[in-house]
């Protein structure tokens, strides 16, 4: 990542097992074979998950998911994994009911937890979410709340949005739309006013070298893939190509908290502290 011989530590942040694969996936790959520390934390454990019949009936799915994650963190090499032990919110028009969901958890207490993990890791960097939460789930929007307190907190140097660059997220769906066995509902509409508008972006990650671990990382997630109905993105991921996968996950993208947005958009998410060790 272009910052010589030095060692930062990376904590990503995340509301349930698979988001990292989803949206971090090749930034912690890459960060780790860099050299530098991947520690991967999540809120819940993802109990109110959507998933098949078949898969539920196969037991607890907390306790499964939990297993998911610790195999995807071990492909991206992640060097710690914790959960801070919330419920699963489920989605905003059907919430789980769980009574220490997530996204009613008191964000001071929350953001304390997640600091304690920063302070213990002398964290250089913290990725979350962006304000909207990527396309609203309620964890997600708690994600990026509580990752701004806990920053603050810890005093974390840098925060970063891991978010989507909106419109090549729709020129993927138009081209994904078109594949054969693709959902109809799969469509660019579905996400139209979802993640961040390219203007605002600030880092543009090279992860086409990572694509590998990527994948398998959401191959990891595989009670997130199956469906009895309607779309799981995992699952529809998982079908394309790995030339069209590597075209259309191959960058990952952030919004950096305190950096004006220039371009060309930068590659290193440690770009950052680099310049002012360099200072």
């Amino acid at each position: 990542m272009q910052t010589g011989e030095v060692s930062y530590t990376l904590v990503s942040f995340h509301a349930h097992p698979d988001d990292e694969a989803l949206l971090t996936a090749g930034t912690l790959a890459r960060a780790a074979a860099d050299g530098h520390r991947v520690v991967l934390v999540v809120a819940t454990v993802g109990g109110a998950g959507l998933a098949s019949a078949a898969v539920l009936a196969g037991g607890a799915l907390a306790e499964r998911r939990r297993a998911e994650l610790a195999r995807s963190a071990a492909v991206l090499g992640c060097a710690r994994v914790e959960c801070l032990g919330y419920d699963d919110s489920g989605m905003a028009e059907a919430p789980s009911g769980a009574r220490q969901a997530f996204a009613r958890a008191d964000v001071e207490e929350a953001a304390a937890r997640l600091a304690g993990i920063l302070r213990e890791e002398h964290a250089d960097a913290l990725t979350i979410y962006d304000p909207a939460g990527g396309y609203g789930h309620p964890d997600h929007v708690q994600v990026h709340h509580v990752g701004l307190r806990a920053a603050r907190l810890a005093g974390t140097p840098i925060v970063l949005e891991a978010t989507v660059d909106r419109g090549r997220l729709q020129r993927a769906l138009r081209l994904v739309s078109r594949l054969p066995g693709v959902p109809a509902d799969f469509a660019p509409a579905r996400l139209a006013d979802a993640y961040t508008a390219p203007e605002a972006l600030t880092h543009r990650v090279d992860v086409r070298g990572y694509a590998r671990q990527k994948r398998a990382a959401m191959a990891a997630h595989a009670s997130q893939a199956t469906a009895d109905s309607g779309v799981r993105t995992l699952g529809v991921l998982l079908r394309l190509p790995r030339p069209v996968f590597r075209w259309a996950l191959g960058h990952e993208w952030y919004v950096e908290h305190g950096r004006t947005p220039a371009r060309p958009l930068l590659d290193d998410i440690f770009a950052s502290l680099a310049r002012s060790t360099s200072t």
